[in-house]
């Protein structure tokens, strides 16, 4: 797959088109709901991104969120007695799907939303290959590696298709990304059918997440919250690097500069407040949804690290801001908001009708946890030095990160696979 010298692609420099979108409004009309203008009329700049070049070599041809280093530092850390590293071993040990007598419950056809939803069945047991593939490189316990496998193997040997309502794409994103992570970590095990994974996820998932990225469920373009678009972007990514198609990868991070959708980085955080703000699309929203998109992109640019891609820089840091404010807002402080303006319904709608205006942060959920900030705060802090007050402050609260099943039951509880204390403490 990718080197870690993997060169980053350069953004577009053209017109953002969702001035089509806007257009028949007429500027005035824009400004007046609130639409960042300098969305759609800025030029995109990647001088300040650089592909970071290291001698790391990848944990297997599909080391996906974690390098061989990143897993030999988890161990020393371990073998030292680290009291912050032993504490994320047992929250992951503590957690009932990290068990190697689990058992799995695959489908043939797996539902998301509708009628007949049985995807309780996946978001558990893809938690559960996660966190035993992990057990495994932390304990060395074979029993736990045996286990993912099984988990993975039951799965790529019977599902066929993911189907329901608008749903279903949440599902080919979110648990697209989190088998292609559990199979990166189980990569060359004797009892893990990799070929199998491959196949369900470029045949399955990958399908899927393409089609939602270029079509949005025949939605207008900013029907979507910024996490719809960022779970496929990273299923997308992910399943590129386990699967060695560059094509995919690439797609994900063209996407990430170029795509029209609200997962781009310029619409997923529209307003850049000042030097250490940036407002997340979704923070008018609420903070479950907020949280849960922060986690996506910051593992969207774990993976893509991994490969040799550093876009934790992007546009001046633009995601470090937007990160601050999330954690800021959420550990009680006020943050400044810029009035949000977008239009929902289907493509064919007139460009007039359908606008909905945030304009104010929505305190829903307001001071949530969820596992998303040892990995920020261990880049942001650890690796390039930065000050993230508040990202640091909202980590060592959450700390040690659980996983699935820890936040809650349903399906928000395993949006984000988490135990970042474990896998990220002391990044250089």
């Amino acid at each position: 797959m990718h080197s870690p010298s993997h060169s980053t692609p350069v953004k577009r420099s053209s017109v953002w088109t969702r001035r089509s979108l806007i257009g028949a409004l007429g500027l005035g009309g824009a400004a007046a709901l609130g639409v960042p203008l300098y969305n759609a009329f800025g030029s995109r700049d990647a001088s300040n991104v650089s592909a970071h070049t290291t001698e790391e070599t990848l944990l297997g041809p599909g080391g996906v969120l974690l390098t061989d280093v990143d897993i030999e530092r988890m161990r020393a850390l371990i073998e030292a007695g680290d009291e912050r590293v032993l504490g994320g071993l047992d929250r992951l040990v503590a957690n009932g799907a990290s068990d190697a007598g689990y058992v799995p419950r695959p489908v043939e056809e797996l539902v998301r939303g509708g009628e007949g939803q049985n995807y309780a069945n996946l978001f558990r047991d893809a938690a559960a290959a996660h966190q035993n593939a992990l057990r495994w490189h932390a304990t060395q316990d074979e029993a736990h590696a045996e286990a993912s496998a099984r988990i993975l193997n039951a799965w790529s040997s019977t599902l066929q298709t993911v189907t329901g309502n608008a749903d279903r794409f949440l599902a080919s994103g979110l648990y697209g990304f989190q088998l292609a992570a559990a199979g990166g970590l189980m990569d060359g095990h004797d009892a893990f059918d990799r070929q199998a994974l491959a196949n369900m996820l470029t045949e399955i998932f990958a399908p899927m997440c393409e089609d939602f990225l270029e079509n949005h469920n025949n939605a207008v373009i900013t029907n979507y919250w910024a996490n719809w678009d960022l779970c496929n972007m990273s299923a997308l990514l992910a399943i590129g690097v386990f699967a060695e198609r560059d094509d995919l990868y690439d797609r994900a991070i063209d996407y990430f500069w170029n795509g029209e959708g609200n997962g781009s980085l310029e619409n997923a955080i529209p307003f850049v407040l000042d030097d250490e703000l940036a407002q997340w699309q979704e923070s008018g929203r609420d903070q479950g949804h907020t949280l849960m998109g922060i986690g996506l992109m910051g593992d969207f640019m774990q993976v893509a690290w991994s490969q040799g891609t550093d876009l934790f820089v992007a546009d001046d840091e633009r995601f470090r801001k937007a990160a601050e404010y999330v954690a800021r807002y959420n550990l009680g402080h006020d943050v400044p908001f810029e009035p949000y303006a977008w239009q929902s319904g289907p493509a064919d709608q007139p460009p007039h009708v359908g606008w909905n205006e945030h304009t104010v942060v929505s305190e829903h959920a307001r001071g949530q946890h969820r596992p998303v900030w040892a990995l920020l705060e261990a880049h942001y802090a650890g690796r390039l030095g930065r000050s993230v007050p508040h990202i640091s402050e909202m980590a060592a609260l959450v700390a040690p990160e659980g996983g699935g099943g820890d936040y809650g039951d349903s399906s928000g509880g395993y949006d984000n696979l988490g135990f970042g204390t474990l896998v990220y403490t002391d990044l250089t």
